[in-house]
Order: structure tokens, then sequence, then C-alpha cells
């Protein structure tokens, strides 16, 4: 019996992240790695989780996604501005610049550069695609029951 996705299942996919233009911001196919994870388990939003309910191996799908359903809007209290002395030859303060920075309690965050003005360099800690539309593109590999 071909099992369907529910609340605990184990799941096996591969899935693109496509932007508005049709380009692709993330996907599991360019090293053929499908995505495997429990749903709850916190790897993907509810509401991406909420798309898959019900689907089961062999099925394709595609899911747009408001920016409050995928990775939110972007959050003014993530953008720092911050001194250039920070910076060294390694980790740029060029516009564009995808830095990883460590936070009080050793973790890292990614954050891009937005701006460089004289000595302030404006980073934002948003999520890349905070703030726009997405489409996921799924392939159901496998669904089994959390073991």
């Amino acid at each position: 019996m071909n099992e369907t996705i529910q609340a605990n299942s184990q799941v096996l996919l591969h899935f693109s992240i496509l932007l508005e233009d049709g380009s692709a911001a993330e996907s599991t196919k360019v090293h053929n790695k499908p995505a495997k994870f429990v749903m709850g388990d916190g790897s993907l939003t509810p509401s991406f989780e909420k798309c898959l309910l019900g689907l089961s191996a062999g099925d394709k799908q595609k899911f747009t996604l408001q920016p409050e359903d995928a990775f939110g809007q972007p959050n003014p209290d993530n953008i720092y501005h911050m001194d250039r002395t920070k910076f060294s030859a390694d980790a740029p303060a060029e516009v564009g610049a995808i830095l990883a920075f460590t936070n009080p309690d050793g973790s890292e965050i990614p954050g891009i550069v937005r701006e460089v003005a004289g000595d302030s360099v404006t980073v934002d800690f948003n999520h890349p695609l905070a703030g726009q539309v997405v489409t996921f593109d799924v392939e159901i590999l496998e669904v089994s029951a959390a073991s």
C-alpha cells in the first residue's frame, strides 16, 4: 500500500524553490541529493508541511506561497550597521557579499552586505528569501511511518 504523508511521516523528496522570475533559489536536484525529514521536526515551515499532507510517493506538485507562509517578511530589526573595521580580506565589506557572523551563543548566522558608506557597513540578517513569493516544486520519492 502506498502511504500518504501524515503528521509524523518520514518523507524523502526532491524539491526546488523557485522565485517569481522562474529562477531556482535552491534545488535538491542539482546534486541529486533528495531531502529527508520527518513531518513536524521543524525542517520545513508549517505552511509548507500543510501542502505535503496527503501526497504519496510518485506525486509531483507545485505550491506558490506568499512571503508570510514561506520565509516571512523582512524585519527591520534584523538590519545592522557595523563598523568597517570588523571586516577583513577574508570577509570583505562588499555589497552583495553573504558572510557568516558569529552570534553571542557561538552559532553562525548568514548576513548579506547591503550598503557600504564610508566606515559604515549595512548588513541584513533576514533570510535571503524573506519578502519573496516562492514556488515549491516537489517530487515525493518515499513516504514511511516515522520510526
